[in-house]
């Protein structure tokens, strides 16, 4: 069969090929440009970068209310897509601004770092907007290959090479499962794409065909992975400590976001008919993860694998969104997947701002007194650890409000009861760095290191403060928002 390629299909990916032809034009201009390893060097690249994430919103927010597809049916520019595309794009923008200040510091390359920082955004949003599962495969596939290397870009540092292997070989092997799972889903329905795998399960001899089961479980295990459910969230800790603290930054937000949004087009647009059977395995899932997440996330002395622990927190409460169903609950995904991008986000800029080549501040300890020592920075710090505490007026209260409301409404109240008593333990470990910020006497040499100044830094903290404070005041534009984008694809069911 030839496949007969029309503009339209290059419309629809149109945000992608933008992301790919500027990390590109990074890499050349890496190359060829003047200034390579300067500070000059970095902020040329950073600016490019922030040029084609900004030219992909704009060709993104061009193509909002369209609902338009290509290649044959596989790749949707819809709503929903668009909603996810926006938070990733949000993602690397932040990304981008944090990276500006560490990337001289630790005399990392340039010109690589920022092109996959690019190309991992467009596996995101290929993720998001795709039909078919070999595209959904593809787009997790650059995503990921392009995760592995910036975990590894500190390259004379023994963690980061550790992470990065790590994350490569579970990863592997993870990505294994997925395949497995798409293949024998193909053997039971002799399709990839997702409306035909729905039609498919309408005939009772596809619905009760074991290969089918099996590839359900074995898709489950490969998202279960990528965004940390537990048992599959081994690789976080040790991932999100080694990486560079921008790159842990995104790990924490963007892929999990793509995570979620692949998985729910799967589910939802593909697997709906097994609604009853695949919800009773995520609901013990987002419970086991909401709770090992938060109750390890008590015991860590080191920030940043607090953060990672919480990070599988926080999935738990995703996934019970996910549970529950409806336009509402997987309204509350898109909600929180944006919320959550600022406030995790920012809580690793300030770990960005507060260390230098010399120090790197990552445990409680080097926090104590902060508050006394850089209070713009401590004063964001306590707005994005309430935020993750889910305390009311921040955009985490809303988030939360939002999935377990959808819970109460269609009886999920145990799921609900779980999740509450979670975000009650997780203000422990959050409100203890508010604790040592202002309660605990500063040491002599923290008094001395005082961080320095960096604005594109301080700009991104500013606008995940005032995305976090926008978000918990006045949250129904992005909650109306929200319903809509998912609405199309739960009527389409």
């Amino acid at each position: 069969m030839t496949l007969a390629l029309n503009t339209q299909d290059f419309v629809v990916i149109l945000p992608e090929l933008i992301l790919c032809t500027m990390g590109l034009m990074v890499l050349l201009f890496d190359l060829f440009g003047s200034g390579r390893g300067t500070g000059t060097g970095t902020g040329n690249l950073a600016g490019l970068t922030l040029l084609a994430l900004a030219l992909a919103g704009y060709a993104s927010y061009t193509l909002a209310g369209t609902q338009m597809e290509g290649f044959t049916g596989t790749i949707a520019a819809d709503d929903y897509s668009l909603a996810f595309g926006a938070i990733f794009l949000a993602v690397s923008a932040l990304t981008v601004l944090l990276s500006m200040r560490y990337l001289p510091d630790r005399r990392m390359g340039y010109g690589e770092y920022y092109a996959l920082l690019l190309f991992a955004t467009a596996g995101m949003m290929l993720m998001a907007s795709s039909l078919d599962l070999l595209m959904i495969f593809i787009g997790l596939e650059i995503l990921s290959l392009s995760s592995y290397v910036l975990c590894g870009m500190l390259r004379q540092d023994l963690k980061s090479n550790e992470s990065a292997l790590k994350y490569f070989l579970l990863g592997a092997f993870a990505t294994g499962f997925l395949l497995y799972g798409i293949v024998l889903i193909y053997g039971a329905t002799g399709t990839i794409q997702l409306r035909e795998i729905s039609q498919a399960l309408g005939r009772e001899q596809v619905f009760a065909n074991p290969l089918m089961w099996a590839g359900l479980g074995m898709i489950l295990v490969g998202f279960g992975f990528k965004i940390a459910l537990v048992p599959f969230h081994m690789w976080t800790p040790d991932v999100y400590e080694g990486a560079p603290t921008p790159v842990t930054a995104f790990l924490s937000s963007g892929p999990k976001a793509a995570g979620f949004a692949a998985l729910i087009r799967i589910l939802v647009e593909g697997l709906g008919p097994m609604q009853s059977q695949w919800s009773a395995v995520l609901w013990l899932l987002a419970v086991l993860t909401m709770t090992l997440g938060n109750v390890v996330a008590i015991q860590q002395d080191n920030i940043k694998r607090m953060l990672a622990y919480s990070s599988i927190a926080h999935a738990g409460y995703i996934l019970a969104a996910v549970v529950v169903g409806g336009p509402e609950a997987l309204g509350a995904v898109v909600f929180y997947t944006l919320a959550y991008t600022f406030m995790n986000t920012g809580a690793f800029g300030v770990l960005v701002l507060a260390s230098d080549e010399r120090k790197e501040r990552s445990t409680f300890d080097d926090f104590r007194g902060f508050g006394f020592v850089s209070p713009v920075l401590a004063l964001a710090m306590f707005v994005f650890m309430l935020s993750l505490a889910g305390i009311p007026l921040t955009a985490g209260f809303a988030g939360k409000f939002q999935i377990f409301k959808s819970a109460i409404d269609k009886d999920f109240l145990w799921l609900a009861l779980i999740g509450v008593l979670n975000s009650v333990v997780s203000i422990y470990y959050y409100l203890r760095m508010v604790v040592v910020m202002y309660m605990q006497p500063a040491t002599p040499e923290s008094l001395r290191e005082r961080p320095r100044v960096s604005i594109p830094v301080y700009a991104a903290l500013a606008a995940a403060v005032i995305g976090i404070l926008y978000l918990g005041i006045f949250p129904s534009a992005w909650v109306d928002v929200s319903l809509h984008s998912v609405s199309l694809i739960v009527a389409g069911r």
